[in-house]
């Protein structure tokens, strides 16, 4: 018996289910913080910046509860909450709802995301980070939804995001 139980407990510890996974990008731009941050502050915005967004639609404006509609191509959309918004801090908050959310346009799951911008000198720093589980929530998940397909597209996400603002930017006028 005593051998049963111990063989139950081990092999339970390996059939455990996705973990949380994080991605952090960042990205100088040589433009005042308040530059930055008037680019990226208004929730629904995104297609002024995020070169895969052809259009955006919002209810709710920059207030906590406000959902937007990303358009990516045709029938093609990603619909977001805004959960945090802080004008000062220069940073906001949001999550895709699950309910809404098609793991074929982004691989993952209870994904929530911050953008913010903090100013260095004259300058400004702009990060991204998210947290999320992967695309397939039970075990032994196909290749296009497991941990690497949605840490490897949200990492593509982040960095041609972040790399569209800082050309808009920084580009001569």
């Amino acid at each position: 018996m005593l051998l049963a139980l111990c063989f139950f407990y081990s092999t339970a510890s390996w059939a455990h289910g996705p973990t949380r996974q994080k991605v952090t990008e960042t990205v100088a731009i040589n433009a005042p913080a308040a530059e930055v941050w008037a680019m990226i502050k208004d929730f629904g915005n995104a297609h002024t910046w995020l070169p895969m967004v052809e259009s955006t639609e919002i209810e709710g404006g920059n207030e906590p509860g406000a959902m937007r509609v990303l358009t990516l191509g045709p029938g093609i959309k990603v619909y977001e909450t805004l959960k945090k918004y802080s004008e000062e801090k220069m940073r906001y908050t949001y999550r895709i709802p699950n309910e809404t959310h098609d793991v074929a346009i982004l691989p993952v799951n209870n994904y929530s995301s911050t953008v913010s911008v903090k100013a260095n000198g004259d300058t400004s720093v702009v990060t991204w980070k998210g947290a999320f589980y992967r695309g397939y929530p039970n075990n032994d998940p196909p290749p296009e939804l497991n941990d690497e397909a949605a840490v490897a597209a949200v990492t593509g996400l982040y960095q041609a995001g972040l790399a569209h603002l800082k050309k808009i930017i920084e580009a001569p006028e």
